[in-house]
């Protein structure tokens, strides 16, 4: 019976010696890239948000009129950013990520853009041909923060669109 308590002294090692392979697994293959999954899932999420968000604020800049300061398209975006983690960085004016809305005019000989300007806001004659809806200066960080990593810096999302009547119907009448 002496091969017997050797069998059993070798049942006894493996088993300690597959937790800890089991632990090793789970702490360095397994847990990182579960953590992993999260962060490419949440970062697409707000990435596909924020494409929207800009697509959003630039059909509604075709649609109401022009106004210099392009405040009436700013609080509509700010009133309207989609749900995401890191909404509260763009649904104020102050935040980190800054919404930027360009008007242009196309020189119609060349088809080059250059900065739209006129004497007066939202009028039949003062007309952009397109608009440009883009956010500066976001950096995904809500993964990384408690891992005290830098973020990871986002584009711009520009979107233009061509300027669909300028908010004015054909009477003359605008929508702010």
């Amino acid at each position: 019976m002496p091969g017997h308590k050797v069998s059993e002294r070798r049942r006894r090692r493996s088993s300690g010696q597959t937790a800890v392979e089991y632990g090793l697994l789970v702490a360095g293959v397994l847990a990182p890239f579960t953590f992993g999954i999260i962060f490419i899932a949440q970062l697409l999420w707000v990435w596909h948000s924020m494409i929207e968000f800009t697509r959003d604020g630039a059909r509604y800049a075709t649609t109401h009129c022009w106004e210099s300061d392009a405040s009436n398209v700013l609080q509509y975006m700010y009133t309207n950013v989609p749900l995401n983690i890191e909404q509260s960085q763009f649904n104020q004016p102050n935040a980190n990520a800054t919404i930027t809305i360009q008007y242009s005019s196309v020189d119609p000989d060349t088809g080059i853009l250059s900065d739209f300007t006129c004497d007066s806001d939202c009028t039949t004659s003062c007309v952009p041909d397109v608009v440009t809806v883009s956010i500066q200066n976001y950096t995904y960080q809500k993964f990384f923060g408690f891992l005290k990593l830098p973020g990871v810096a986002m584009p711009t999302w520009p979107t233009s669109l061509p300027m669909e009547g300028g908010g004015c119907d054909t009477s003359g009448n605008c929508l702010p």
